[in-house]
C-alpha cells in the first residue's frame, strides 16, 4: 500500500515527489515547530525544487482547510457516536484534536499540495548514475 511511485507515501512521508527517496524537511518531526516549515530548497538525490514559484505554498491553505475538516469530522463521528458523548463533550473533543493535529495537518497539506504539481518519475536519473 504505501510503496515508493504511489502519491500516498510521498504525502504521508514527507519525501520527494519526484523521486521519494529524501525528506523535503529539514527536520521529519513535524511537531519541532520551531523547524515546522524549514524545508531543502532542491532534493540532493534527483535536484527538484520545491519551491516551484515564490509563495508558491500559500496554496497549501486551501489543502489544510480540507484536512482539518476531514479531522474535525472524524473527531466527532468517534466522539459523538463511538462514545455516546453529548454535544458539548464532541465540540471540545474537536478543538483538542485539531490543536494536537495542527502541525501534523500543515505538513500533510502541504505534502498534497507539491504532490499536485510534481509527479513520480521512475525513470529519474539518481547522483550516482550521473
Amino acid at each position: 500500500m504505501l510503496k515508493k511511485g504511489s502519491k500516498l507515501y510521498s504525502i504521508l512521508t514527507g519525501s520527494c515527489p519526484k523521486c521519494h527517496e529524501e525528506s523535503m524537511y529539514l527536520n521529519e518531526n513535524p511537531y519541532n515547530l520551531m523547524e515546522i516549515y524549514k524545508m531543502h530548497e532542491n532534493c540532493s538525490h534527483c535536484k527538484t525544487k520545491y519551491k516551484i514559484e515564490p509563495s508558491f505554498f500559500y496554496g497549501a491553505m486551501y489543502v489544510s482547510y480540507a484536512v482539518g475538516i476531514a479531522f474535525a469530522v472524524a473527531a466527532f463521528i468517534i466522539s459523538y457516536i463511538f462514545f455516546s458523548s453529548d454535544l458539548k463533550t464532541a465540540f471540545i473533543v474537536i478543538i483538542i484534536s485539531q490543536i494536537l493535529l495542527m502541525p501534523f495537518t500543515m505538513r500533510v497539506s502541504r505534502n498534497i499540495w507539491i504532490n499536485f504539481f510534481i509527479h513520480y518519475d521512475k525513470n529519474k536519473k539518481t547522483k550516482k548514475e550521473l
